[in-house]
């Protein structure tokens, strides 16, 4: 999803200008993996500018009860440090999978957690997939798989655990709308309104102007395995296509241009979930008809 080096089994970057990623397919990552491009997991304290009233537990010891649960990490991001001071504490994205997820040939459910220890996020809790062939990590929307916030008060690795159990039990559903997503088969006008549809959520073109990228490009496959007419995989290239860019096109004046990869956290979680929203109305359409 994040800008990264490709590797069939790591894909590792680091520039905390623009934030880092680093993520493996099939094996946990190591604390060592994870600190070279989320050190804020890590933070020994809080942002100074949290108050005393701020409970302080570092993401590494949620982390750690996590792992005694059955839960490890495949994927670390963090984001672009607003100042230098804040790079030890700031927002950071977690994917973990549970041992009970028997992972298939095609994709896995995952838990995606949020959190930052200089006020920007609350710990949060997300339901995701993680589709191997294109090293995808998609993200749910609430009416798909209940999202759990834990703020940072009280005991908040107790809750965090108890919430990452929560989200675990929704995945069930996840895992049900995939298979009917697989089951649909959308024809070529249907991928192509479901790629522009996408394309106006990333691009968000001012009224009248056009989009600097055709829909027949977003809906373009970049491997054999993503040329399925079935909507998960439209889902799966259109997502790919928008998330990491490297698209031919023209900007607003006509100059040539190439769309960028999504780099920001919270931009990845909201798109995400949108594009999620509508492959699932579309879903319900061809299946109400």
């Amino acid at each position: 999803m994040f800008a990264t080096t490709h590797s069939a089994a790591f894909r590792y970057t680091a520039n905390f200008a623009r934030g880092a990623s680093t993520m493996s397919g099939r094996v946990a990552l190591t604390d060592d993996q994870i600190r070279r491009v989320a050190p804020s997991v890590f933070a020994e304290e809080a942002h100074d500018s949290r108050s005393a009233r701020y409970a302080y537990i570092p993401t590494i010891e949620v982390l750690r009860g996590l792992r005694a649960e059955g839960f490890e990490v495949f994927s670390a991001t963090q984001a672009k440090a607003r100042a230098e001071d804040r790079r030890e504490h700031t927002k950071h994205l977690l994917r973990l999978r549970h041992a009970s997820q028997v992972a298939g040939a095609d994709s896995v459910p995952e838990i995606v957690l949020l959190n930052s220890h200089d006020g920007t996020s609350s710990y949060q809790l997300i339901g995701g997939v993680f589709r191997y062939v294109c090293a995808n990590g998609l993200i749910v929307p609430d009416g798909t798989c209940q999202t759990v916030k834990v703020q940072h008060s009280g005991k908040v690795a107790d809750k965090v655990t108890s919430g990452a159990f929560e989200v675990l039990d929704g995945l069930t559903r996840v895992v049900e709308d995939r298979d009917q997503m697989r089951a649909l088969s959308l024809n070529t006008g249907e991928q192509l309104a479901f790629a522009r549809a996408a394309a106006l959520l990333r691009f968000d073109p001012e009224e009248g102007a056009a989009l600097p990228v055709e829909p027949e490009q977003i809906n373009r496959a970049r491997r054999v395995e993503d040329r399925g007419p079935d909507m998960w995989t439209t889902l799966n290239r259109v997502q790919e296509n928008v998330i990491r860019g490297g698209i031919r096109g023209r900007n607003a004046n006509g100059g040539r241009m190439s769309t960028r990869a999504v780099t920001g956290i919270d931009q990845d979680v909201k798109l995400n979930r949108a594009l999620w929203t509508l492959a699932d109305e579309m879903r319900k359409l061809k299946t109400a008809s």
